[in-house]
Parts: C-alpha cells; sequence; structure tokens
C-alpha cells in the first residue's frame, strides 16, 4: 500500500498544511531520492544475507521517521525539517516489489509461468493503485491531513514483517560472480560491472516515466482542484490504475511470441501518446475516460521491463538489477516532483501535463536508442558485457 500511498499522502500533507504545491513537490522529491539512493544497497545486501536479516530493521527505521515526517508536518517545523525527514524516510523504506519478484524467479526458474507471475504481481500492483490514491486522498482531504501518510506506514509495516517471516519461499544467498582479473586494472572494471546489461537502456527509460507518473499525480490534484473537486482526483488516479490492471491482466493471459523488447517499445509509445492527450481535456469526466485507456499499457510496459532485467540479471545480482529499475522510477519521481510543482504553482495544471508530456516523449527516444541492448542473448551468444558493464 505504501507503494501508492506515501508519495501522494506526503504531498496532500504538506500542501493541505503549507498551501504551497512547490514545497510538497521537493518533500515528496526528498523521499524519492532517499529511496533511489538506498534501495539498491539494500537490495545487495539481501542478496548477500537474506530477505529477512534486511526487511525487520528496514521497517522499523521507516516507521520511525515517517513519524518524524508527520510531525514536523503537523508543527509546522522548518522546511529542511521536512525534507530531512523526508529523505530518511524514503531512504529506509523496504523495496518489496524487486524482492517478491525475486522469489517468484527462484521458484519459477526459466518456465514459461514466470511471464504470468509477473503479470499477476503487475496487476496486484495496480490494484493497490486503485485503492490506495482514492483512499490517501479521501483521508487527507476529509479525515485529517496525516491519516493518509500514516494509514500507508502502518501497512508497511504488518506486511513487511508479514513478508520477511515467509522463509519458505525466501531465496537461498547467493555469492556474486567475480571473474578474475586478467589484467592489471581490470580488476576493478569487473567489479562495476552492473548487475544487467539492459539497465543502461531501462533505468534512463524508468527515469523519465518515473517524472510522467510524478507530473501526472500532481497534475490530475491540481486540475481537480481548479475544478472545485479536489477529493475526486484520488479516484481519477485510481482510474488510471485501473486501466493498468485491465491492460496486465490480459497481457499476462496470453503467449506471446514477439521478443520482450520489441514489446516494451510498442508499449511504452502508446504509453506515451496517451499521455500527451490530458492537457487538452476539458473536465474531470473527459480526463477520467481518456485517462483509462492510456493505463491500459503501462502495466505491459513494466512487466516487459522487469522480465528484461530478470533474464540479463547475473547471478547473485537479481534483486539488486530489479531494485535499479525501481530506483531509477524514484530518481525521475523525484525530479518530476519538484519541477512539476513549480510549473503547476505558476501555470496550472495544464503545464503539468505538457511537462508530462515531455518526459513520455524522452522515454521513448531513450528506448528507441538504446532497444539492442535490450535484446535477451541466448546462450551461445557473446554478451556485449564489456560495454554495458562500464
Amino acid at each position: 500500500m505504501p507503494i501508492s500511498m506515501f508519495g501522494l499522502g506526503t504531498l496532500l500533507l504538506v500542501a493541505s498544511l503549507t498551501g504551497r504545491y512547490g514545497l510538497a513537490g521537493l518533500v515528496s522529491a526528498a523521499s524519492s531520492v532517499g529511496y533511489a539512493v538506498c534501495a539498491p544497497q539494500a537490495a545487495r545486501l539481501a542478496d548477500r544475507f537474506g530477505q529477512g536479516r534486511v526487511l525487520r530493521p528496514q521497517a522499523l527505521v521507516y516507521a520511525a521517521a515517517a513519524a518524524a515526517l508527520v510531525g514536523c508536518a503537523e508543527l509546522r517545523a522548518p522546511d529542511w525539517a521536512l525534507l530531512l525527514s523526508a529523505a530518511l524516510a524514503g531512504a529506509s523504506m523496504p523495496s518489496l516489489g524487486s524482492m517478491v519478484r525475486t522469489r517468484w524467479s527462484v521458484l519459477l526458474g526459466d518456465s514459461p509461468v514466470l511471464h504470468s507471475a509477473f503479470s499477476l504481481e503487475s496487476v496486484f500492483d495496480e490494484l493497490i493503485f486503485v485503492i490506495g490514491p482514492a483512499l490517501v486522498t479521501v483521508l487527507a482531504t476529509e479525515v485529517q491531513p496525516a491519516s493518509g501518510v500514516t494509514v500507508a506506514v502502518t501497512a508497511c509495516l504488518i506486511g513487511t514483517l508479514l513478508l520477511a517471516a515467509q522463509r519458505g519461499t525466501e531465496p537461498p544467498v547467493i555469492a556474486p560472480v567475480v571473474p578474475a582479473a586478467a589484467r592489471p586494472g581490470e580488476a576493478r572494471r569487473r567489479r562495476i560491472r552492473i548487475p544487467a546489461r539492459g539497465l543502461v537502456t531501462l533505468a534512463p527509460v524508468y527515469l523519465l516515466l518515473g517524472s510522467m507518473f510524478a507530473t501526472i499525480d500532481l497534475s490530475v490534484v491540481a486540475f481537480s482542484e481548479e475544478h472545485g473537486h479536489k477529493p475526486l482526483a484520488g479516484f481519477i488516479l485510481g482510474t488510471y490504475a485501473l486501466g493498468s490492471a485491465v491492460g496486465g491482466l490480459w497481457y499476462g493471459s496470453r503467449t506471446w511470441h514477439t521478443p520482450a523488447h520489441r514489446r516494451f517499445a510498442i508499449t511504452l509509445i502508446l504509453v506515451c501518446a496517451g499521455t500527451a492527450t490530458f492537457w487538452v481535456m476539458p473536465g474531470l469526466g473527459a480526463l477520467d475516460a481518456v485517462i483509462f485507456f492510456c493505463g491500459l499499457a503501462i502495466s505491459p510496459t513494466l512487466i516487459a521491463g522487469f522480465s528484461l532485467v530478470s533474464q540479463q540479471a547475473q547471478p547473485g545480482r537479481q534483486t539488486e538489477g530489479l531494485t535499479w529499475l525501481t530506483s531509477a522510477i524514484s530518481v525521475g519521481v523525484a525530479g518530476g516532483s519538484a519541477i512539476a510543482g513549480h510549473l503547476v504553482d505558476l501555470g496550472g495544471a495544464r503545464w503539468g501535463f505538457w511537462f508530462a508530456t515531455a518526459c513520455g516523449a524522452g522515454s521513448v527516444v531513450a528506448c528507441l536508442v538504446g532497444l539492442r541492448r535490450l535484446r535477451v542473448v541466448p546462450p551461445e551468444e557473446p554478451a556485449e558485457w564489456g560495454d554495458a558493464g562500464r
């Protein structure tokens, strides 16, 4: 639940108490930066020492940091205190999605059913995004500004501890493969090799997608407020996620013969083309209808991206590789929240939708430029790790 609730809840909390979308975007961005920096390190520790030993302390630290954020907001603390507590909360937020997908990968291996498992996970994620935004918006606007964040943190603490207790599906600890250096100086270059070569392309694509999603979230809130129905923002964002869930169910129930990297490019283009229409919507009803159809391609895009990294990941670094994707999205969310907040303050929601369109176009360009690296190399073909790894 905090995947869909914490960022929007933080934005609504700060915006409601200060009336400043720019500050709200910066605080949300600080949380995303903290997550982006620390989540891959936590994933690396989970690969090395086991998920349970990492998740339990993470959940406790996250709960404490989020409580500090709520306290700072309620007490009207200085801006730096809000930013610091938000960054600490983001840095300690558990990356459950990557760890669950790693469990599926270990359990199913190269079975074709893994495609369906990843699709099912994405559908669950989207169902969370149907419920979460609507719930956190109602809580923050109709109950108390801090209640949305509080519910999200409570759900995270309970869910993380429950997952950590599932020892039967916890992946075994596998030491990363570190090849011996052939000559002086080569060992250092090998140590910085990325977990999966496709990340060279996928990381910037996911970063720009994160900026696009964050901008859409904030712009929909502002658009709803401009039309006198701010509480409906969560339901419109829920419609966006509902479309993604429907698309994920359809995508996951089919057997695909088209290579995953091509499917990724096609669905990405569809997502970004739909986003380009948001700025011309005349009202909330029209936006809600269009945003559903645009959402149909989101889950297939994310499913394909995660599948590509899972297939390309080095032994013992799968969780880390998957987490780099979520971290890239978080960096994008950080930048998108900060920039879009100021754009909305200056020119309203339509300026935000324009910026979301620009982010989507950039992600398509990045994907097409690096599409060759996304191709899954058969075992008999040499993978060009030398260039990608550096």
